[in-house]
């Protein structure tokens, strides 16, 4: 599976290696990242082996949430080497989005 679920437990190590990682803060009552959620899935099929993609419940982990001040959703961050190195907030077409993360990407 392109995309994995991410906990409050798994975030840690989830995040670490040498690959980049992005992670989809959501939650299920939120329109925009219903609307998200599908380009964030087809970018981790596009993207495999260059980016790990993750999604994190927002109400389900609030641990992890508050950790990296998340005060709006959909939030992305981008990690690199198990440090946030790039934010994304809000909805964005998946060219727009794909755009925003294409430097940060594995060769």
């Amino acid at each position: 599976m392109a995309v994995q679920d991410v906990t409050d437990q798994t975030f840690a190590s989830f995040v670490q290696g040498d690959t980049p990682v992005m992670i989809d803060f959501w939650a299920a009552w939120c329109g925009p990242c219903k609307l998200l959620s599908p380009i964030v899935e087809e970018l981790g099929r596009d993207l495999q082996g260059k980016l790990k993609v993750g999604k994190l419940n927002v109400d389900e982990n609030p641990r992890t949430a508050s950790q990296f001040g998340i005060m709006s959703i959909p939030t992305l961050l981008v990690f690199k080497n198990g440090q946030a190195v790039r934010q994304i907030v809000g909805y964005m077409p998946k060219a727009q989005l794909q755009a925003r993360i294409s430097d940060l990407l594995s060769e």
